[in-house]
């Protein structure tokens, strides 16, 4: 036995040098052997001799010394035992008081979470209910309805805009020229222009990307583009060099190729690199023209779809800016509409459009965003609604608790507010009577050269005309109102249809998908035979689609838009602005707009029988074609720019800094900003996000 002295010593020593983790504390790691250092006895004392139970221990211990003579026993090897008893008999006492002091604090962990649950869950109460319904704009956590700054009072704002896909400038705009350049293009650059002309703002910037492709005008690629001055403006403060509204293009990915949307997000870093310091520079310049004598923040970093969004997030997140989001075309949504038509599989949609990487996007913009811009209520409850950032109806409640006071536990969602899109009103029609009937006609000479563009396709020019403005995309639904009218007989007896599908040179040199819309028209075109009948001109230009809206409304036509989901219906809106009544898809905002307007009606873009139906009873009715031409002009004002930015601004002002640093305006509200959920999928899949991703910071960043 003397020869294992040293055995047994190194297991006395292992057990009197567990202390606590022999009896139930944190025990190491007992990868050991990996680290380099593996002790045969502390793995002992460990995993075989706390595993034990105190009666097998005990019976051990007996069957032990029974075995042995008494030579063998001696004193060592009795303390040693019994010390392993002992412990084991601690570690089940400890255990036994660690479950009791659980089991009293698990009613008061039960009671708390409870508490919350039913707080959290608690119906709104009858008053809230009723401003809901009352004011969709306070319905989702907006609750600055009645109590918004007054726009008069405010001086000197600094906005930013981010719109990163497309071509963007500020005079004839190549709208249609590919898929990324449509509606939303227009959108930003008008609204630019409307803010900076509003009082009390300063300037506007609309960062977007530099373009400096061979094949693309020199324009794409000038760095700053002016859109609108100030110097005339009736304020009376004074306006320095750097008021007004400038497009800024930010150099990102391949300098000498232009990108589509889907193929901008290994760059988005890159932009924001630029972007970060043209804003520094920007927020000095403005604050030493102005006289502050510290930066001019802006109010406002607004991110115009999923990729801008990104940008937004964190920028806002760098300086610590308030930051507002528009998703304009949302990937949910589009994801299941695609899915729902069958033709591609969900694996074929992500390659195509990177529709994942979109949705995550929007996702991470939800949780870095104070407010949502939407157009409708129907892009609020059936579109945000179907993402894990946003909830209807806990937003209503986290909205009610936060005008009582009461605590949120943390949970964040924002504030959605609908703002209708506005429109320029600078060619509102004057030179024809609520009959359509011309008051003043001009010599045929004088005609807009565009008209005689389309009026060379017709055998019969002086027939109705349908018209659509829409890109050559498939959710835009072109062939579907093509085939309605193909097939029904009584409307191309009765009208012409005209196609303004955007800019092209060749087909062949057409995007795949643009170019596949356009074969399968052409096509149709040939397979009814609809040769003097539909118009599709080749070229148009930004200025002239009011020219086009008046010549529809000349020969007491209408404008259709049949696309599948329909975001902001501008073109819906310029419509009536000229006179012409409507025919437009039941999904999405031109049921909102049709609700104001009152000037035409809503078709499924399912359902061809029904668009064929109503444009016949729209044509062929001439009381209820002048009738909703009447109602068109007489409520078109609500939708003005003005009016817009009024609103806009409304909102914008009620966002504190996120750090007190910066800027004299009150904090935002209690909703704590620390309980904002955060996709992580999106920073997993796109690392170098990462490292710019600070929207929680509490000190702005030291330039």
């Amino acid at each position: 036995m003397a020869g294992n002295d040293n055995w047994i010593n190194s297991y006395l020593d292992a057990i009197l040098d567990a202390g606590k983790a022999a009896i139930g504390g944190d025990r190491p790691s007992l990868l050991l052997r990996e680290r380099g250092h593996f002790s045969p006895a502390r793995y002992f004392v460990e995993e075989v001799i706390t595993g034990y139970d105190e009666t097998d221990l005990y019976k051990t211990w007996l069957r032990a010394n029974a075995m042995r003579s008494p030579q063998e026993r001696n004193t060592r090897l009795e303390n040693m035992t019994w010390r392993i008893w002992n412990l084991a008999r601690k570690k089940k006492e400890f255990e036994k008081e660690e479950a009791c002091r659980m089991s009293k604090r698990q009613p008061e962990t039960e009671k708390t979470r409870a508490d919350a649950t039913a707080d959290m869950s608690e119906d709104l109460f009858e008053g809230e209910k009723g401003e809901d319904a009352g004011d969709p704009s306070v319905a989702y956590g907006d609750s600055t309805t009645g109590s918004s700054p007054k726009t008069s009072s405010i001086d000197k704002l600094y906005i930013v805009l981010i719109s990163l896909h497309g071509l963007v400038r500020g005079e004839n705009m190549e709208l249609g020229r590919d898929s990324d350049t449509g509606g939303q293009i227009k959108y930003v650059v008008e609204l630019a222009k409307a803010l900076s002309s509003s009082p009390g703002v300063y300037r506007v910037d609309l960062l977007t990307r530099q373009i400096l492709a061979p094949n693309f005008d020199r324009s794409y690629g000038e760095p700053k583009e002016l859109l609108v001055s100030t110097s005339g403006k009736n304020y009376k403060q004074e306006k320095g060099e750097n008021s007004g509204a400038y497009i800024i293009r930010i150099p990102f990915g391949p300098k000498d190729k232009y990108l589509a949307k889907e193929h901008l997000w290994p760059f988005i870093q890159e932009f924001v690199d630029g972007a970060l310091s043209h804003i520094v520079r920007m927020s000095k310049a403005i604050g030493e023209e102005t006289g502050r004598g510290h930066p001019v923040w802006p109010a406002v970093i607004h991110g115009h779809y999923a990729s801008a969004g990104i940008a937004a997030a964190l920028l806002s997140g760098a300086l610590n800016l308030p930051m507002a989001f528009t998703g304009h075309f949302l990937g949910k949504d589009k994801l299941e509409g695609l899915l729902k038509q069958g033709r591609q599989t969900r694996e074929q949609i992500n390659m195509t459009y990177k529709i994942m990487c979109r949705i995550e996007a929007e996702e991470l913009s939800l949780d870095a965003s104070e407010i949502v811009i939407a157009s409708t209520r129907q892009e609020i409850e059936e579109q945000w609604n179907l993402y894990d950032g946003f909830e209807v109806i806990l937003a209503r409640k986290l909205r009610a608790r936060v005008k009582r006071g009461a605590n949120c536990y943390g949970r964040f969602m924002p504030r959605m507010v609908i703002i209708p899109p506005g429109v320029e009103f600078g060619h509102i029609i004057h030179d024809f009577d609520m009959d359509g009937e011309e008051e003043n006609p001009c010599p045929a000479s004088e005609d807009p050269p565009i008209w005689s563009q389309i009026m060379r396709f017709f055998t019969n020019p002086r027939k109705p005309m349908i018209l659509a403005v829409a890109r050559p995309y498939p959710e835009k639904n072109i062939t579907t109102l093509v085939k309605a009218f193909g097939e029904c007989r009584p409307l191309r007896e009765l009208a012409n249809l005209t196609l303004i599908m955007g800019n092209r040179e060749a087909i062949s040199k057409m995007h795949n998908m643009s170019a596949a819309v356009l074969t399968s028209v052409l096509t149709l075109i040939d397979e009814y035979d609809l040769y003097g009948q539909v118009a599709y001109p080749k070229h148009h230009k930004h200025s002239e689609v009011p020219d086009i809206y008046r010549l529809a409304a000349r020969t007491k036509g209408a404008f259709v838009n049949v696309a599948y989901f329909e975001q902001f219906g501008v073109t819906l809106i310029e419509a009536a602005m000229n006179g012409l009544p409507i025919i437009a898809t039941k999904n999405g905002a031109p049921v909102e707009i049709n609700q104001v307007l009152n000037n035409g009606l809503l078709v499924d873009p399912h359902d061809q029988n029904a668009i064929a139906d109503a444009l016949y009873k729209l044509l062929s009715d001439k009381h209820l074609w002048s009738r909703c031409r009447e109602n068109g002009l007489t409520n078109i004002h609500q939708f003005s720019w003005p009016e817009h930015c009024k609103n806009y601004l409304s909102r914008i002002l009620t966002l504190g800094p996120r750090s007190p640093a910066i800027g004299n305006r009150e904090e935002r509200s209690n909703t704590p900003i620390s309980g904002r959920k955060i996709s992580f999928t999106f920073r997993r899949n796109v690392k170098q996000l990462q490292d710019y991703i600070c929207i929680r910071s509490k000190s702005p960043v030291t330039y």
